[in-house]
C-alpha cells in the first residue's frame, strides 16, 4: 500500500488540537535535515497532531511507535508541499491517509518482532493524561483488552474498524485512506467487528456465543460498581486471601502476564479462578519472604480508558488491567511488568 495518498486523498474531519510541532528541523532516517517554518502544512500537522496519536496508538498499541508516525507524517507534509503542494486539496485529509498507511507499514513490520516476543505482548498502557481529548474522541477501542485481540486483526481491517468506531468516518471516507470501495470497506468492518465479538469483547450485554456470558468493556459497566469490584480485588491481593480473590473472578478467568524478558513474569496465559488467585497470592507471599522491608501493596491507576491498579512489590510498580463479564465477574487479568512499558503512567 502506498504511504503518499493520491489528489483528492480524503478521509477525515479537522477538530484542532492543542499539541505544538516537536522541533525547527527534524531530521529523516537519511540524515536530511528539514525546514519546519509556519506553512499551512504545519499549522494543519500541529492542529491535527492529536488526533493522528490516537489514531497510530489504536493501531500499534505502543504509544512511542505511534509518536514515530505522527512524526514521519510531519516530515513527509513538509516535503509534499515543498513539492507539489497544490496537489493538496485538503491537509487535514491528507494527513490522516498519509498517517494511517505508515501505521500499516509498520504494524507490518513489528509483527515479527512481536512473534518472538518472551511471553505474551501486551499493548504499552498511558495514563488519561497522555493523549490529548482529540485523540481519545469517542473512547472507542482504548482499553488494553481492545488493543491486545484487535492485533489478531489484519492492519487494514483494524484502520478500518478504528476509523468507523472511534472516529465515525464512513465507509466511502474510508475507502479513499485504503483505496478500497466503500462496500470492501463495509465488509472489513463488518468482518473485525465480528472476530472481536467472537472473543466477547464487542458483544452486547446479554448476547454472545452460545451459552457463554459475554466480556463487556469497562466502560459499559457502571462506574460505581466496577471501581468497587477493582478496590474489591486489589483489596483481596494485598490481604493475600485466595477464597476472596478467586470470589471475584469467573470460573474461567484468563491471565496474562508481560514482562518482555526483562522480568520473571509466566510465558503461557494462566486459566481458571483458582490458578489465577494463587499466581497473586503467590506474589504476596514471595514478596514478604524475599522483600520484607518494601511494603506490598496496590493502588488505583487511572488509564486512558479505564481504571487499572498498581501492583508494588519487590521495589517496582506493575500494571493489572481488568475486564468483566456481564454479571460483573472479572474474566480476564493483564499484568504488564515490563519496565519499558510502564513509563507513561
Amino acid at each position: 500500500m502506498r504511504s503518499t495518498p493520491s489528489n483528492d486523498a480524503a478521509a477525515e474531519r479537522a477538530d484542532g488540537g492543542r499539541m505544538t510541532v516537536p522541533s525547527a528541523r527534524p531530521a529523516d532516517r537519511s540524515g536530511d535535515a528539514v525546514e519546519t517554518t509556519t506553512t499551512s502544512a504545519t499549522e494543519a500537522w500541529r492542529a491535527e497532531r492529536g488526533r493522528l496519536l490516537g489514531i497510530a496508538y489504536r493501531m500499534l498499541g505502543d504509544f512511542g511507535e505511534a509518536e514515530d508516525v505522527v512524526s514521519e507524517v510531519a516530515i513527509e507534509a513538509i516535503r509534499c508541499e515543498q513539492g507539489d503542494a497544490d496537489s493538496v486539496r485538503s491537509w487535514p485529509k491528507w494527513l490522516t491517509t498519509v498517517c494511517v498507511r505508515r501505521s500499516i507499514d509498520r504494524v507490518r513490520r513489528l509483527a515479527a518482532s512481536r512473534e518472538d516476543y518472551p511471553g505474551p505482548w501486551m499493548p504499552e498502557p498511558i495514563s488519561a493524561e497522555v493523549l490529548p481529548d482529540d485523540a481519545v474522541a469517542n473512547g472507542e477501542l482504548l482499553s488494553l483488552a481492545l488493543l491486545h485481540v484487535s492485533e489478531q486483526l489484519r492492519p487494514e481491517a483494524r484502520a478500518a474498524l478504528i476509523l468507523h468506531r472511534a472516529f465515525e468516518l464512513t465507509a466511502p471516507e474510508i475507502g479513499v485512506i485504503l483505496d478500497r470501495s466503500a462496500a470492501a470497506v463495509r465488509q472489513l468492518i463488518s468482518r473485525a467487528e465480528r472476530r472481536l465479538r467472537e472473543t466477547g469483547h464487542l458483544a452486547e450485554t446479554g448476547v454472545g456465543p452460545q451459552d457463554s456470558v459475554p466480556v463487556q468493556s469497562s466502560a459499559r459497566l457502571q462506574d460505581n460498581a466496577r471501581l468497587q469490584a477493582i478496590s474489591r480485588l486489589g483489596a483481596a491481593i494485598a490481604d493475600g486471601d485466595l477464597e476472596r480473590v478467586v470470589d471475584l473472578l469467573a470460573p474461567g478467568a484468563v491471565l496474562w502476564t508481560d514482562g518482555g524478558g526483562k522480568v520473571r513474569s509466566a510465558l503461557n496465559p494462566v486459566f481458571g479462578a483458582e490458578r489465577v488467585g494463587r499466581f497473586f497470592t503467590g506474589i504476596r507471599r514471595k514478596s514478604h519472604r524475599l522483600h520484607p522491608e518494601v511494603p506490598f501493596r496496590l493502588s488505583e491507576a487511572q488509564l486512558v480508558a479505564e481504571t487499572g491498579l498498581r501492583l508494588h512489590h519487590y521495589g517496582r510498580s506493575d500494571l493489572i488491567a481488568v475486564e468483566f463479564r456481564a454479571d460483573g465477574r472479572i474474566a480476564e487479568i493483564r499484568l504488564i511488568s515490563n519496565p519499558d512499558k510502564l513509563a507513561r503512567l
